[in-house]
């Protein structure tokens, strides 16, 4: 087990992704240019709050011979059961392997299924459907696209990795995800994340609230760009010395 408990991960959904990747790159423990999904990976429903949880990780095809005699969805409760397996709430990732995608991952049943089981996201490198219906059950889907057909859908390779976006992606990886994109969390620092989510906040605020002033010169507004560099630099030293 992680040890990361459902307040932890309530704590994380405070924060958007791009403040979660800021905070990430405080403790050193990967390049900047690694550990996202790239922007052909779009919240399908922008409006909706982050979403936090374990990658569920399976593989599939849509334009799947059907004279191969493979049954549609098959495995499904296969997939659902191995939830079970992760130290929280599962994030559903598909890797497509078509190329290009053909048709949809999923649809309404999938997701309400999905939900129903304690699942928070879905995330796939290709399209959806019943995009309204998913919406309305208040289920955040990550996709490349929408297609109105879900083909021959077969899925394969359950908690296996997969490669979405760029990333690659193994079962139980924490994953935190916005309108902004998709990003895994190193699970040794998720709770120190947490723990200085707000303080991170702040250091950005001192240069926000200064260009709310009316009357800010280009000195004052150094000054704050100084001063928002200082306590995030006081914050990185902490984090390290704690790490150390």
């Amino acid at each position: 087990m992680s040890g990361i408990t459902p307040a932890l991960l309530a704590r994380l959904q405070e924060f958007d992704t791009p403040t979660i990747c800021n905070i990430i790159e405080l403790f050193e423990v990967r390049p900047r240019n690694q550990g996202f999904m790239d922007r052909n990976i779009v919240a399908a429903f922008p409006e909706m709050k982050p979403m936090v949880g374990f990658a569920s990780t399976i593989s599939c095809r849509t334009s799947y011979d059907p004279r191969m005699g493979s049954e549609d969805y098959a495995g499904l409760d296969d997939q659902i059961r191995a939830f079970g397996e992760l130290d929280g709430p599962a994030v559903v990732v598909f890797q497509d392997l078509d190329d290009p995608p053909l048709a949809a991952t999923f649809g309404e049943v999938m997701c309400t299924s999905y939900q129903k089981f304690g699942a928070v996201g879905l995330i796939t490198s290709g399209p959806g459907r019943d995009l309204d219906q998913v919406r309305d059950i208040g289920f955040p889907v990550f996709t490349d696209g929408a297609n109105c057909s879900h083909g021959y859908i077969t899925m394969s390779a359950l908690h296996a990795p997969v490669q979405v976006g760029g990333l690659a992606v193994y079962a139980n990886d924490l994953l935190h995800g916005d309108l902004n994109g998709v990003t895994n969390i190193p699970q040794e620092i998720a709770v120190e994340v947490a723990d200085i989510g707000q303080e991170f906040v702040d250091c950005e605020r001192v240069v926000l609230d200064a260009l709310a002033q009316d009357d800010l010169t280009i000195e004052q507004y150094g000054e704050a760009r100084q001063e928002m560099g200082r306590m995030q630099t006081a914050l990185r030293q902490r984090v390290t010395r704690r790490r150390g």
